[in-house]
This record gives C-alpha cells, structure tokens and sequence, in this order.
C-alpha cells in the first residue's frame, strides 16, 4: 500500500451508530482508556467499556480457556475481568456487549508500529473483533525517549481520526491499526498542531536480534526508537510526525 495524506477533517457525530464497545490492555482504570471514552463522547452514543484489571501490554493475542473468567462491574456499563485483551473482546461480544458497531482498543500507553501488532494486547483486542465480523480500531499513542503523554491532546487526536474512518469502507477480516505520533516530531507546517492522517501499510522489518548477557539472564537490548523502517511504512510515518492510519487483517 503507497501512503497517501488524507484530507483534512473534523470530528462530527457519525450516524447510524447505536452502541460503542471500548477495551485496551492497559487495565480498565488507565488514563488512555478515559481518553478514548472523551474521544467518542461527542458522538452522543452508549460505551459499554470491558477491559483487564490489570495490564497485558506484550500480551498479544492469548486467550483463557483453562479456568473461568472473574467478571466485576465497577460502575454503569463498565467491566474489568481478570483476563486477556482478546478474552475481554471475546466475552464482551458474547454477553456482556453482544451487538456493537464499533469494537474500540486503547489508548496504548507507547506505540504498536510495524511488528508490534503481533505482540501487542491492544491490536489483539481489535483484531479479535474482526474475526467476529465487527469494525475495530486499536489505537495507540507512541512517545519519545522522555516525552510524557497528552492524554487530552491524544483525545483530540483520536477524535479526528474516528471521524475519518467511520466513513471508509472495510474489507471482511480487515480492522484498523492508528498510532499517534510524538508531537515534539511534528513535520514542518504542523508544529503546535495536528498532525496529517497518513494511510499507510505496517512495516514488515523485524527488530535486531540483539540480547546482552546479565547475571539473571540475557536480556533484550534492541532500541525501540532506532528500530529499522522502510520509507513510507507505519513506522517511518508516525516517527516522522504524523499519524499512521493502517489497514491490518485477522490473518
């Protein structure tokens, strides 16, 4: 897929919509997970939110299926169960949130580029739902080195996007993909601002193989922010500056 800038847009409340099931990996009291719920609030719809009661970042896609799953409402439509991203998708679409028209993961706290998508509990969470035939966004927030995340400013971000691809036509098993850039890497023309929407396709590249000896083990010592990236691929995208909108699939 050629990346292409999308045209400008604003948030509005999309029609049609009736019921919005939000979830992450983060843990159902994260602040991404509140920023998420601020983003789709001007839509004036239902969220029912079902997420873990604690965090699963690198999770991927598991599942529980060797023991029950402990279910504990914590407020109006809102649910933590002690399990899994994918699990939280999987027991929301069967009881607890059976018809939603949008199946929403996030905000990750750091972002899941490229490769990460096959690690990450957030896009597991999403892609569960499009396996079940329901449109999903997994959407994630990267940060720099040391840069601490803007959850309001995210907000406004993700609201943006929403209103892009509530528009835009998805293939069965496709679901969408966002990752929000460093805004301290905004490219020139959009500095203090929002960044441009970039349709991209997810890197393939794969990280180093580089592990360095400890006395408790060998431990991963690639840098994440030096990963390697092909031009005008997710990653390339969202460390440029802009926002990487990506079409994944189930398999």
């Amino acid at each position: 897929m050629t990346s292409q800038p999308s045209q400008p847009s604003q948030p509005s409340q999309p029609s049609q919509h009736q019921k919005l099931l939000l979830t992450n990996d983060d843990g159902y009291d994260a602040p991404g997970l509140a920023a998420l719920e601020h983003a789709v609030a001007g839509w004036g719809m239902e969220c029912v939110v079902v997420a873990p009661d604690v965090c699963h970042s690198g999770g991927g896609h598991r599942v529980t299926t060797h023991r029950p799953l402990a279910v504990r409402e914590v407020g109006p439509s809102r649910f933590c169960i002690d399990g899994t991203p994918a699990d939280c998708t999987r027991l929301a679409l069967s009881t607890l949130c059976p018809d939603p028209t949008w199946v929403l993961s996030g905000i990750n706290a750091g972002g899941n580029l490229g490769v990460d998508v096959h690690l990450s509990g957030t896009v597991a969470a999403a892609r569960e739902a499009a396996l079940h035939g329901r449109r999903s966004v997994a959407v994630s927030q990267y940060r720099g080195r040391s840069q601490a995340i803007d959850w309001e400013r995210a907000s406004r971000w993700v609201a943006r996007v929403l209103a892009r691809i509530d528009s835009l036509a998805l293939e069965p098993g496709e679901f969408w993909n966002v990752n929000l850039p460093d805004p301290a890497t905004a490219p020139e023309g959009h500095a203090g601002g929002d960044p441009p929407i970039i349709e991209c396709a997810v890197d393939p590249s794969p990280f180093a193989l580089l592990f360095n000896e400890t006395p408790a083990g060998w431990v991963w010592a690639a840098n994440y922010h030096d990963r390697p990236r092909r031009p005008g691929h997710d990653v390339a995208i969202c460390f440029g500056g802009s926002i990487a909108l990506s079409r994944c699939r189930v398999v």
